[in-house]
């Protein structure tokens, strides 16, 4: 199955991957396409970055006070009930006739740390989840998108662009690390023209750089170059090497 020829369906798959909702095979199946169609790998990306961009880049929320009344609420429970089984496991080795082996009693203390675990992991659910929703509608419309590669082939950098707010958005996936005295520059490689300078980064893992969308219509391929620290002046062109490189493709909205 294509998907790139179902949008609608790719959106829903990808971003179930990036929560961790797509499990078993029909993860390793849309695992298995992205590694072989570039499309599919940049909407796995697109929705990974936008994830992780919520505490990066968005205020935090203070949760309304029912919710940590609830969260206070399902831990007494818990703890309730871990000691309504304590009192009951008590009981029957007072009655038991031998002593329990000891696999059994390991398996009861590995038993009662998943119970607290279930506990922990349901109240992250609940604080995590919280606005996840809105924060998910209201996710910045991407209509170009770029998975830039290093000269091995690695994806090292997810690059976006968001029509509605005139913004490129710009995030590492990768490991690389100029150093104090260099910078990344981005550019916007268009036929029969010279490279156009889009921007030149920082050493943030994301960052956000306003264009508008005549800069990126058109253009088949985005590069980064390695400059000296702040980059090149206006007008110039590339003088480093280039450390990124990829096809920027339009999707429809």
């Amino acid at each position: 199955m294509k998907l790139t020829a179902h949008p609608e369906l790719l959106e829903i798959l990808a971003a179930s991957h990036a929560l961790g909702t797509l499990r078993g095979g029909a993860r390793r199946r849309f695992e298995a396409m992205a590694r072989e169609q570039a499309p599919v790998r940049a909407a796995a990306l697109v929705w990974q970055g936008r994830l992780s961009s919520m505490t990066e880049l968005q205020a935090s929320v203070v949760p309304d006070p029912a919710v940590w009344t609830r969260i206070r609420n399902m831990i007494d429970a818990e703890q309730a009930k871990v000691a309504i089984e304590h009192q009951r496991d008590a009981a029957n080795a007072r009655d038991a006739a031998k002593p329990q082996p000891t696999g059994w009693l390991r398996s009861l203390t590995l038993w009662r740390g998943a119970t607290a675990a279930g506990a922990l992991a349901t109240v992250l659910a609940v604080v995590v989840g919280l606005n996840l929703r809105d924060q998910l509608l209201n996710a910045p419309t991407v209509q170009y998108v770029a998975v830039l590669s290093d000269d091995q082939a690695a994806a090292s950098m997810l690059v976006t662009f968001d029509p509605k707010k005139k913004q490129l958005s710009l995030q590492r996936v990768g490991s690389y690390k100029e150093g104090d005295d260099k910078s990344l520059q981005l550019w916007a490689l268009a036929p029969g023209a010279a490279p156009r300078s889009l921007g030149v980064m920082d050493k943030a893992p994301a960052l956000r750089l306003a264009a508008a969308e005549s800069e990126v219509h058109a253009v088949p391929t985005l590069a980064v170059t390695l400059e000296a620290r702040g980059g090149v002046p206006a007008g110039s062109g590339p003088k480093g090497p280039v450390v990124f490189k990829g096809a920027l493709i339009e999707k429809t909205i």
